[in-house]
């Protein structure tokens, strides 16, 4: 539709959006009341709020009872994957996420949610190549930067293999699970050679919106990881939720 045509309200809402994504309006910013913006573009209240609800909907401004509208601040995470810092990180202790946001100037944490043994879900079983139902451990985490929520991550490992080691207790592992897969004493004793990852995209369920703080109309990326030993058994599988609006996936892959 030419722009000439296009209603009101979504004439203000493009121009608003243009300014948000060009960091004129920055994270943070009190936007104009609706009397002003109506004032501004010469038009009703009715419109400028139609304008309002549809950026809210794409995500880019919030509502804070009784103080405003606001454009809707977006930690973003830039996540750099590649063999070379998976070993970098793991040999320091430190999560690829957490040295990843840290190295950001930004302030992550991780939070264990749950840790249980339960039956393999049919499309963890398939990953992990066991027969549905069999005994997995799963340990639930949510992560945060700055105190916002970003990803929940569930990690499915084998109880055959992990039972009894530190994967089966509801607190940090250093180095990760990783650290433990590849320890010469420990339950595995085989080093890591590969990850796969599946993505999914989809809208995020009532639950996920609640946990992860979606505004309405954001997707949600859905993340499966695989990681493979040189023996070609699969060891782990990591089942995340990424909202839309909140992270830059990098991938580097080397070509031989």
């Amino acid at each position: 539709m030419p722009e000439k045509d296009l209603p009101t309200y979504r004439k203000i809402a493009d121009e608003l959006r243009a300014l948000i994504l060009s960091g004129d309006l920055p994270p943070g910013e009190k936007l104009r009341s609706e009397n002003e913006l109506k004032d501004q573009y010469d038009t009703t209240r009715v419109t400028v709020r139609k304008a309002l609800a549809l950026l809210k909907a794409d995500g880019l401004l919030i509502s804070e009872q009784g103080r405003g509208v606001f454009v809707r601040p977006r930690p973003n995470v830039q996540m750099l994957t590649t063999g070379a810092n998976f070993r970098e990180r793991r040999q320091t202790g430190v999560s690829n996420f957490n040295a990843e946001a840290a190295a950001q100037g930004l302030r992550p944490e991780q939070r264990i949610l749950e840790v249980r043994t339960l039956p393999a879900p049919a499309e963890i079983a398939s990953r992990l190549e066991v027969e549905e139902g069999t005994p997995v451990i799963v340990r639930r985490r949510a992560f945060f930067v700055n105190d916002a929520p970003m990803q929940l991550v569930d990690g499915y490992y084998p109880a055959a293999l992990f039972g009894g080691t530190e994967v089966e207790e509801p607190r940090r592992i250093r180095g990760g699970v990783s650290r433990l897969i590849e320890d010469p004493q420990g339950p595995v004793k085989q080093r890591i050679v590969q990850f796969v990852e599946d993505l999914e995209i989809g809208m995020p369920s009532p639950a996920e919106i609640d946990a992860l703080s979606i505004p309405p109309g954001v997707p949600l990326a859905r993340v499966f990881r695989t990681a493979h030993t040189a023996a070609g058994q699969v060891v782990e599988v990591l089942d995340s939720r990424v909202p839309c609006d909140r992270h830059v996936f990098r991938y580097v892959i080397d070509v031989p």
